[in-house]
C-alpha cells in the first residue's frame, strides 16, 4: 500500500485526471466505449450524454428532501459492461439483489477497492471546500483504583468467607471499619491520541489495557474510582456523552444468537443513525446537505456511484442499508451474511467471523473515535491484516481517530500503525512514534535481533524472565531493569518531555459538532420501532419457547402444546362431577380455580430464563446509547400481551366446560379475562424478577421467595381469616388474591349455587366463607383492575432496572500474604530490591532437563488416509475431502488454513470427538486401527474452548486430571512433583491458587485459561496431543512460552499437532513439518501471513493455480502417500491394550470427582448459601404463617390448614430444591462432557459423586426446617412422629434435588430444562392430593396419584401426625374423628404409613440412578 499521507498523492496520476473529469461531467458518459484524455478539460460538456444530463438536471429540480434520496442508478446495475442506461432511483428503495450488486461493483479486491471509495468520497467533500471533524483524545495524571476484599488464606470464595463478608457488610451499617483495600490498575497515565493516526496499545494480559480503552471510551465500570482527566478536544469526558462520539469494541463477543449477521449489522447501524450521523464515517448531519448545495452552487456533477453510495448511507430509519452490505464486504462477512449467528450450543458462525461480527457492529456507526480490544483474537494472520489495513484506511482517508489493542500483532499487522503504546502492570513504559521505539530501546541497552518481530521483542524485552537475551551492552554488566525504572526513563526521555509540552498546551480549537452532547442518534419514537421490530423478529425466532415451550409444531397455532396437554389433564381431573347439591363439590371448583391460576402463573416463567439470558447483549447496547432503555422493555412488553391472551383463552376453552363452571357466556368471559390478567402479570413479575436478579442463580432464588409470597398469601393454601391478624396484609399485596378472589365470585355467585341451606344461607355463600373469600359481585372488576395494576407495576419496575442497574461484577479478593507484594511493587522503583526475588525464583523455574520427572510413554505414530466427513442427512454437506497425513513421534506440526478452512473438523475427526455427520476413511495408531477407548488414554486434546469448572482453583484442576489420567503405578509424590512441573513449563505456578471462574465473568484471563487447558492436557503425558488453537488469546511472549514448552514436549518423542491461526515468526519457525508445505517464503515477512495469503481462494482464481492440485500432482504428495503406507502397516503384531478402560479404579475415580465436586460446592456461595437462606427465611415464614395451627382441630377447615402447612413443603423448599441446583450442574456438564472424550473417569462416577455431595447439604437443610417448623406449627410432640417428620421432609428434599439433575441430563439446554419444569411441577403439585383428595380422583387418573412422588409426601406428613389422632371434630356438618376424616375424606390409612415410607426414599434412588444414565448415555453436545 502506498504513501497514505497525502490525499493528493495516493493514486497515479491517471486517476488523478479521470478524477478532473468528472468534475466536469466526463464520467457521465454512461458506460460509452471511447475514453476521454486530457482534452476533455475543455470538451467534457461536449461529450456528456444528453439522457444522463436530462436526468441529473431533473434530479437538481427537485426539493432539498427528495434531492437528498435521488440519484442515478445502473439500469443493469453494473453487470454488464457496455449497456448504456441510467436511471432515477429512490436510494431508499433499493432491494436487497440491487444494494448487493452494488457493493460488489465498487468493492471487488477488498484493500484496494475500498481505498478507492473512501479516496473519491473523500475528494468529493474536499472539492467542495467541506472539512471533516476530527477528535483528539487527550488524558492527564489518569488513575483507575479498584477496592478489593481481604482474606486470610487462600483468596477464595468460599462459603465461610462469603458469610463472613456478610456480616462484614452488616457491620459497615454500624460505621465499623472493613477489610477493604484499593489496588492501582492504570497509574499515572499521560497521552494523546491523534486523528489520522493509527495508534497501536501493547502490553502483556492483565496489565489494565481494556481499563485504559474503556477509560478513554467512557465505558468504565461505574464500581471503579477514576482520578484525571479525559478530553475529546479539549472538553471533559464528564461535560459530553462520549459514546455518541468514540465507541469501545470489546473482547468479548456478546451478541444475540437467533439473529443472523445482517440482522445483527442491520440493527446497529439503524440505532446508531446510520444515515443521520454516518455521511462518510462522521457524526455532523449537515455534511452530505452542504456537500450537494455548494456542488449545485459550483455547477460540480458527482460520480454517480460515489452519489448514489454516500446518499444510500445518509438517509435515516432504514431498516436495511447499503451501509451493512459495505461492511460486510470489507470484513469478509458477505459469505455468511444469512447466517443465525449461534452460541455455544446453537450452531452458527465460526469464531473469526463472530469477532468480526463484534467489530461491524461498531464501526458500521458513526463514531469518530475507535478504541478496539484485542479484535483480532480467532482471526488467520490474512484476515487480521485485511482487517487492520480496512482501519488503516478508515483512519487515513477520513481522519478517524483509532487505538487498538492487539495480543500477537504479525509484522505486516504492526507496520500498519502510526504510534505505539507500551504497558506493563498499570504504567506506560513508551508512548511514541512506531519508527522511533526500536531505537529508544536500544538507548535503554536492548536491541531486537533480525528475525525477531518488533512487536514480540517489546513484549518480552519488559518480561522478567525474558529482558536478559536481549542486552547488547557488553561493557556493561546486565541488572534487570523492572517496568517502573522503564516507566521513568520514558518520561525522562524526549519523547515523555515531547507528550508533556503537547499536554501542557491548552487545546484552542475546538467544533461543536465534534463531540454529540445527543443521548440518541435517532427519535425515541425510531428507536422504539426498531426494538419493536426486533422483538417480533425474535418471537418468531423463539417460536419453540414463546409458542410451544418446548416442542415445535406449528406457527400457525401459536399456543404451547404442553399447555394443551395441561389443560386436558386438569380437565379430565375435575370433570363434570356436579354443582351447586353439596358443599364438598365447591371445594373441589375452587381447587380447580386455584390449579388454574397456579398453571397459567408458572406457563410464564420462561420469561425469567429468556430475561437473564438477553441481558448482557441488552447492557452492552445500552452503554452505547443504542436505544433507551424504556424502548426494549415497552416493546417486549407489548408483543406478549397477545400471547398471554391466547393462553389464557386455549386454557378457558378447554376447561371451562369441561370442569363444569356456570354455562353463562358472561361469566365464561370473566374468568378468560381474568386468567389473561393473571398470565400477563406471571411473565412481568419474571421479566422484573430476571431483570433485577441478573445472573439466573440470583434470579431462581428471587423466582422462588417471589412465589412463595405470592401463593402462601393467595387465600388459598391458608385462608386469610386464619392468617395472624399482623400478616393479613400479605393477601391484599399477592397479585394471586385477586385472581382467587375473581375466579371464586365469578363462579360461586352464579344461580346455580343459590341453593339455600340451613342457617338462611346458600351453598355458594357457605363455600366462599369457610375460605374467606366472600366478597360482592364487583370484586370481579376489581380483582381484573388490581392484576392488570400490578403487571404494569412489575412493568415499570422491569423499566426502571433496566435503566439503573448494571451488569454484574464478581468481587476482587485478595489475601493478606499477597497485599502487601503488591503495594510493594507498586511503590519501589529500585529494581536492585527485587534482583534477590528474581535469583531465588529463577532457582526453581530454571531446573535443569535432566533433573525434571521422565514419566513413561510409548511413543506412537497416526497415520489417516481417504478421510472423508459429511454433515446433514443423506451426506449433504461434504466438509473433508480425501485427507491423508502422518503424525509421526518428536515432530510438532502445523495445522494452517483460513478462518472456516475445516481444520477444527480435522482435529475433531482424528481424535475421535466428533458426535454428529459420518465419517469415512482409515486412522491408525501405531500401524492398528483406531480404538477410541484405548486412544483416550494415550492422547490428549487442547480444545479451542477453554471449559473448566470454575469454582476450582488452576493447580487442583491439573492435579485432579493428573490424579485420574496418569498410570495408577505412578506414587503419589511423583505425581506431585509433575504438576508443579508443568504448572511452571506454562507459568502457572505464581497463579496457582487463583480460582478458574466463568469465562467473561470472573476468574482467569482468556491467556491464564488458554495456558490452564494445555496444563491439564500435558499433565496426562499422552503420547498423541492435539491442540486446537492453543495460541488464540495470548499475546506474543505468552504464546512464545507455550510453543516453546509445546516443543520442549514434541522432542521428548511425543506426536503433536496444533491448529493456528497468527503465529508470529519464531512460533512458526518451532514447527517441523507444515501440512500445507507452501514454497520458500521471502524475507523479512511473517510465513504463515504469506503463505495464507497466497493460498487463499481469491489468490488462487488471481493466479489461475489451485495449490491442492498442485500438491497432488507433486514429488511430495507421492513421498508423503508412501510414508502414510509404510505407517498404516504395524511394526510388530502386538496391538496397544490397556487391561482396564481408565487409568483409575471405580473406587479411585469416585473419591476423585468427590474431592472436587466438594471443593466446587463449597466454593459456590451464590448457591449453597442462597439456598440456605431461601430455607430458613421460609422455614420461619412457615412457623409463622401456620402458628400453632397443628392442634387447632375443631373442624374441617382447621384440617385444611395442615394440610396447606404439609403442601407448602412441596410447593416451596421441593421446588427450589429442583429450581437453584439446575444453572450448577447445567455448567458442570459441559465439563463432564471435556473429561469424558478424554477417559478421565466412567460416567457413573460423575454421578454418583454429584448425588454424594448433594446429600450434606440436604441433610443440613432438612435439620433446620424440622428445629424451626415443628415446635412452631405445633404438631404433636412425640419421637416417632418428630422422626417420621423429619424422614419425609429428608425424601422430599432429596427427590426434587435429583429430579432437578436428571432434567438437565436430559435436555440438551438449559433453558429447555427450565421450561420442561412448569408442566412438570404443574403435574406433580395437581396429583399430589392437594386440590383434590385421593377418594375424588377419576379412576382413569388415579394411577397418576400413585406414580406422583408429591402425594406421598403429603400423605407422609398428614397420616405421620394425626393418622392415629381420634379427636372428634365437625366436618361438612358431620362428627368424625381425624383419623376417620383422613381415612374417609383424604384416603390416608395410618396402617400404610410403613409402605409411605419405602415409597419415598425409592423416589431418589430411582431418579439418582436415571440422572447416572442419562448423563452417560445422552450426548447433547454436536460437534
Amino acid at each position: 500500500m502506498a504513501q497514505l499521507d497525502g490525499n493528493d498523492e495516493i493514486e497515479p496520476q491517471t486517476i488523478e485526471l479521470a478524477e478532473i473529469e468528472e468534475s466536469l461531467r466526463s464520467s457521465f458518459r454512461c458506460h460509452t466505449s471511447s475514453s476521454t484524455n486530457s482534452s476533455g478539460l475543455s470538451s467534457g460538456k461536449d461529450t456528456v450524454d444528453d439522457e444522463c444530463a436530462s436526468q441529473w438536471a431533473e434530479i437538481d429540480r427537485l426539493p432539498t428532501f427528495e434531492r437528498l434520496r435521488s440519484s442515478l442508478f445502473d439500469e443493469n446495475n453494473g453487470n454488464k459492461v457496455g449497456i448504456h442506461g441510467k436511471r432515477v432511483i429512490d436510494v431508499t428503495k433499493l432491494g436487497a439483489p440491487e444494494r448487493h450488486m452494488f457493493v460488489e461493483k465498487l468493492i471487488k479486491h477488498v484493500e484496494d477497492d475500498n481505498l478507492r471509495l473512501l479516496q473519491k468520497m473523500r475528494r468529493r467533500i474536499d472539492k467542495v471546500g467541506v472539512e471533516l471533524p476530527t477528535v483528539v483524545v487527550r488524558y492527564k495524571n489518569l488513575r483507575v483504583e479498584a477496592e478489593c476484599e481481604v482474606v486470610r488464606g487462600k483468596p477464595l470464595p468460599t462459603l465461610w468467607n462469603s458469610l463472613k463478608r456478610h456480616l462484614l457488610d452488616c457491620t459497615k451499617l454500624l460505621g465499623l471499619k472493613s477489610q477493604e483495600a484499593k489496588i492501582n490498575i492504570i497509574d499515572d497515565f499521560n497521552g494523546i491520541i491523534k486523528p489520522r493516526r493509527m495508534t497501536l496499545l501493547l502490553g502483556p494480559p492483565g496489565c489494565g489495557k481494556t481499563t485504559l480503552l474503556k477509560a478513554l471510551s467512557g465505558n468504565l465500570d461505574k464500581s471503579l474510582k477514576v482520578a484525571g482527566e479525559v478530553s475529546y478536544n479539549g472538553q471533559q469526558l464528564e461535560e459530553i456523552i462520549p459514546q455518541k462520539t468514540s465507541a469501545y469494541i470489546s473482547q468479548n463477543d456478546l451478541h444475540i444468537p437467533k439473529m443472523t449477521v445482517r440482522e445483527t449489522l442491520d440493527f446497529s447501524a439503524r440505532c446508531q443513525g446510520v444515515g443521520t450521523r454516518s455521511e462518510l464515517f462522521n457524526n455532523c448531519p449537515e455534511i452530505m446537505f452542504e456537500v450537494i448545495r455548494r456542488e449545485k452552487q459550483a455547477r460540480i456533477v458527482p460520480d454517480p456511484d460515489i452519489d448514489t453510495f454516500m446518499k444510500a448511507i445518509s438517509i435515516e430509519g432504514q431498516k436495511t442499508t447499503v451501509q451493512t452490505d459495505y461492511i460486510l464486504k470489507i470484513l469478509g462477512l458477505n459469505i455468511c451474511a444469512e447466517t443465525l449467528v449461534g452460541d455455544a450450543m446453537r450452531r452458527g458462525v465460526s469464531g473469526g467471523q463472530n469477532k468480526r461480527l463484534t467489530t461491524g457492529e461498531i464501526i458500521i456507526g458513526p463514531a469518530r473515535a475507535l478504541f478496539m480490544d484485542e479484535i483480532s483474537n480467532g482471526l488467520d494472520s490474512s484476515t487480521a491484516y485485511q482487517v487492520i489495513a480496512c482501519l488503516q484506511q478508515l483512519a487515513r482517508v477520513t481522519d478517524a481517530t483509532i487505538l487498538v489493542a492487539l495480543l500477537q500483532p504479525a509484522p505486516e499487522i504492526f507496520d500498519l500503525f502510526d504510534d505505539i503504546i507500551l504497558m506493563a502492570e498499570g504504567k506506560i513504559v513508551y508512548h511514541g512514534p512506531r519508527s522511533h521505539v526500536v531505537e529508544y530501546f536500544e538507548d535503554c541497552g536492548f536491541r531486537c535481533p533480525e528475525r525477531k518481530g518488533v512487536a514480540d521483542f517489546l513484549q518480552e524485552v519488559i518480561s522478567r524472565k525474558d529482558q536478559a537475551q536481549y542486552w547488547h551492552q557488553a561493557e556493561q554488566c546486565y541488572s534487570y531493569i523492572s517496568v517502573d525504572m522503564f516507566s521513568k526513563k520514558f518520561k525522562e526521555s524526549t519523547h515523555g518531555k515531547k507528550l508533556d509540552d503537547e499536554l501542557s498546551l491548552s487545546f484552542m480549537e475546538f467544533h461543536k459538532n465534534e463531540s454529540c452532547f445527543g443521548m440518541y442518534s435517532l427519535s425515541k419514537w425510531v428507536l422504539f420501532r426498531a426494538c419493536m421490530s426486533r422483538e417480533w423478529l425474535l418471537m418468531r425466532r423463539n417460536s419453540f419457547v414463546y409458542v410451544f415451550k418446548s416442542i415445535q409444531a406449528s406457527y400457525n397455532m401459536p399456543n404451547s402444546l404442553q399447555l394443551v396437554i395441561t389443560a386436558s389433564i386438569t380437565m379430565t381431573m375435575f370433570m363434570r362431577s356436579g354443582a351447586g347439591s353439596y358443599v364438598t363439590n365447591g371445594n373441589r371448583y375452587l381447587g380447580a380455580s386455584f390449579f388454574s391460576i397456579f398453571a397459567l402463573f408458572f406457563d410464564g416463567k420462561a420469561e425469567l430464563s429468556m430475561t437473564v439470558a438477553r441481558l448482557p447483549i441488552f447492557f452492552k447496547q445500552r452503554d452505547l446509547y443504542f436505544y433507551p432503555a424504556w424502548s426494549y422493555a415497552i416493546s417486549s412488553t407489548i408483543l406478549k400481551v397477545p400471547l398471554s391472551l391466547w393462553s389464557a383463552l386455549i386454557w378457558t376453552s378447554l376447561t371451562y366446560y369441561g370442569i363444569g363452571y356456570s354455562p353463562e357466556p358472561a361469566r365464561f368471559f370473566g374468568q378468560l379475562m381474568l386468567l389473561f390478567s393473571v398470565h400477563f402479570a406471571a411473565t412481568s413479575l419474571f421479566r422484573f424478577l430476571g431483570s433485577v436478579s441478573r445472573t439466573m442463580v440470583a434470579a431462581m432464588t428471587s423466582t422462588s421467595f417471589a412465589q412463595l409470597f405470592l401463593f402462601l398469601f393467595a387465600g388459598f393454601i391458608i385462608p386469610e381469616t386464619s392468617m395472624p391478624p399482623w400478616l393479613k396484609w400479605g393477601f391484599w399485596v399477592s397479585p394471586l388474591t385477586y385472581g382467587e378472589v375473581g375466579l371464586s365470585v365469578n363462579e360461586f355467585l352464579a344461580p346455580r349455587w343459590q341453593t339455600k341451606l340451613a342457617g338462611n344461607t346458600t351453598i355458594g355463600n357457605e363455600t366462599l366463607e369457610n375460605r374467606g373469600l366472600h366478597f360482592s359481585g364487583y370484586f370481579v372488576w376489581i380483582s381484573l383492575g388490581a392484576l392488570l395494576g400490578f403487571a404494569i407495576l412489575f412493568n415499570i419496575g422491569f423499566t426502571l432496572a433496566l435503566t439503573f442497574l448494571n451488569s454484574p461484577r464478581s468481587r476482587a479478593i485478595i489475601s493478606y500474604e499477597k497485599f502487601p507484594q503488591i503495594h510493594g511493587s507498586e511503590d519501589s522503583l529500585n529494581g536492585a530490591e527485587k534482583e534477590p526475588k528474581l535469583k531465588s525464583f529463577q532457582k526453581i523455574t530454571s531446573k535443569p532437563h535432566k533433573d525434571r520427572v521422565a514419566l513413561p510413554f510409548e511413543p506412537l505414530t497416526l497415520s489417516f488416509q481417504d478421510v472423508q466427513y459429511y454433515v446433514g442427512p443423506l451426506k449433504k454437506l461434504q466438509l473433508l475431502c480425501d485427507i491423508a497425513g502422518a503424525l509421526r513421534p518428536g515432530v510438532l506440526t502445523a495445522l494452517m488454513g483460513i478462518t472456516g478452512a475445516g481444520k477444527t473438523t480435522l482435529l475433531d475427526v482424528l481424535a475421535g470427538r466428533k458426535t454428529t455427520g459420518t465419517i469415512e476413511g482409515d486412522i491408525r495408531i501405531g500401524g492398528h486401527p483406531m480404538v477410541q477407548d484405548i486412544f483416550a488414554r494415550i492422547s490428549g486434546y487442547c480444545e479451542q474452548t477453554d471449559i473448566h469448572s470454575p469454582q476450582i482453583t488452576i493447580e487442583e484442576s491439573v492435579v485432579y486430571s493428573a490424579w485420574l489420567r496418569l498410570h495408577p503405578e505412578i506414587d503419589s509424590q511423583t505425581k506431585l512433583e509433575f504438576v508443579r512441573e508443568v504448572l511452571e513449563i506454562i507459568e502457572l505456578d505464581e497463579i496457582r491458587n487463583c480460582l478458574v471462574g466463568m469465562p467473561g465473568i470472573s476468574g482467569l484471563s482468556t491467556e491464564q485459561r488458554k495456558r490452564l487447558t494445555i496444563a491439564v492436557e500435558l499433565v496426562a503425558n499422552p503420547s498423541i496431543i492435539f491442540m486446537d488453537e492453543p495460541t488464540t488469546g495470548l499475546d506474543a511472549r505468552a504464546a512464545a512460552i507455550v510453543m516453546r514448552a509445546v516443543k520442549n514436549v514434541a522432542d521428548t518423542g511425543r506426536t503433536i499437532v496444533c491448529t493456528i491461526h497468527q503465529p508470529s515468526i519464531d512460533i512458526f519457525e518451532a514447527f517441523d513439518e507444515d501440512i500445507s508445505r507452501v514454497p520458500t517464503i521471502r524475507n523479512n515477512c511473517n510465513p504463515a501471513t504469506w503463505m495464507l495469503d497466497v493460498t487463499s481462494p481469491s489468490a488462487e482464481a488471481e493466479l489461475g493455480i489451485d495449490f491442492a492440485q498442485v500438491y497432488k500432482n507433486s514429488v511430495l504428495y507421492m513421498n508423503n502417500k508412501a510414508l502414510v503406507t509404510s505407517l498404516s502397516i504395524p511394526p510388530d503384531s502386538k496391538e496397544l491394550h490397556f487391561a482396564t478402560r481408565f487409568a483409575q479404579n471405580g473406587w479411585g475415580q469416585f473419591k476423585s470427582c468427590l474431592w472436587k465436586q466438594h471443593l466446587s460446592y463449597w466454593r459456590s456461595p451464590s448457591y449453597i448459601l442462597n439456598r440456605f437462606m431461601y430455607s430458613l427465611i421460609t422455614s420461619l415464614l412457615f412457623g409463622i404463617l401456620f402458628w400453632d395451627q397443628g392442634r387447632k382441630l375443631d373442624n374441617q377447615q382447621n384440617l385444611f390448614n395442615v394440610l396447606g402447612a404439609a403442601f407448602s413443603v412441596v410447593f416451596s423448599l421441593g421446588i427450589n430444591n429442583c429450581k437453584s441446583i439446575l444453572p450448577y450442574v447445567s455448567t458442570e456438564r459441559s465439563v463432564l462432557y471435556r473429561e469424558r472424550f478424554a477417559g478421565m473417569y466412567g460416567s457413573w462416577a460423575y454421578a454418583l459423586a454429584q448425588v454424594t455431595v448433594e446429600i450434606p447439604y440436604i441433610l443440613a437443610q432438612a435439620i433446620a426446617f424440622v428445629i424451626i417448623t415443628y415446635p412452631m406449627i405445633g404438631y404433636y410432640w412425640s419421637i416417632c412422629k418428630v422422626l417420621w417428620y423429619f424422614y419425609i421432609v429428608l425424601c422430599t428434599f432429596m427427590y426434587f434435588t435429583f429430579l432437578g439433575m436428571l432434567l438437565i441430563a436430559m435436555t440438551p439446554e438449559f433453558h429447555i430444562a427450565i421450561i420442561l419444569q412448569s408442566p412438570l411441577f404443574a403435574t406433580c403439585i395437581l396429583f399430589s392430593g392437594f386440590f383434590i383428595p385421593q377418594p375424588q380422583i377419576p379412576k382413569w387418573w388415579i394411577w397418576m396419584y400413585y406414580l406422583a412422588p408429591t402425594s406421598w409426601t403429603v400423605k407422609g406428613l398428614l397420616t405421620s401426625q394425626y393418622g392415629d389422632i381420634e379427636k372428634e371434630i365437625l366436618v361438612f356438618g358431620e362428627t368424625k374423628t381425624v383419623s376417620a376424616v383422613l381415612k374417609d375424606y383424604f384416603g390416608y390409612n395410618y396402617d400404610h404409613l410403613p409402605m409411605v415410607g419405602v415409597v419415598l426414599i425409592t423416589y431418589p434412588i430411582v431418579f439418582a440412578s436415571l440422572f447416572a444414565y442419562c448423563i452417560g448415555k445422552l450426548n447433547f453436545q454436536k460437534r
